[in-house]
């Protein structure tokens, strides 16, 4: 945990905490800042036991993953297709 002076804002905390500059991968005008799930911007007040978090853009859109994994399993090893009624429909 961080101690900061009071009045500090999102992009003054960013830029004093460690550790950023051990990832060149992460360019911070890429990452989006936020507080307790929520996005906020660079100039937004921290508060008292505020969490401040880093988001990043998804390498992949999940529905697109869960796509392609259905794709790989097939359609009869998941989900409402993984087992059939006697005599019943395809997904019944």
């Amino acid at each position: 945990m961080l101690e900061l002076d009071e009045g500090t804002t999102v992009g003054r905390a960013l830029a004093d905490a460690a550790g950023l500059d051990e990832f060149p991968g992460l360019k911070p005008e890429a990452l989006q800042p936020g507080i307790w799930g929520k996005q906020c911007g660079l100039d937004q007040v921290l508060q008292e036991n505020d969490r401040l978090e880093i988001y990043r853009k998804l390498r992949v859109d999940p529905k697109v993953a869960r796509r392609e994994r259905f794709n790989k399993q097939g359609s009869k090893g998941t989900g409402l297709f993984a087992t059939n009624r006697p005599g019943g429909k395809a997904g019944y």
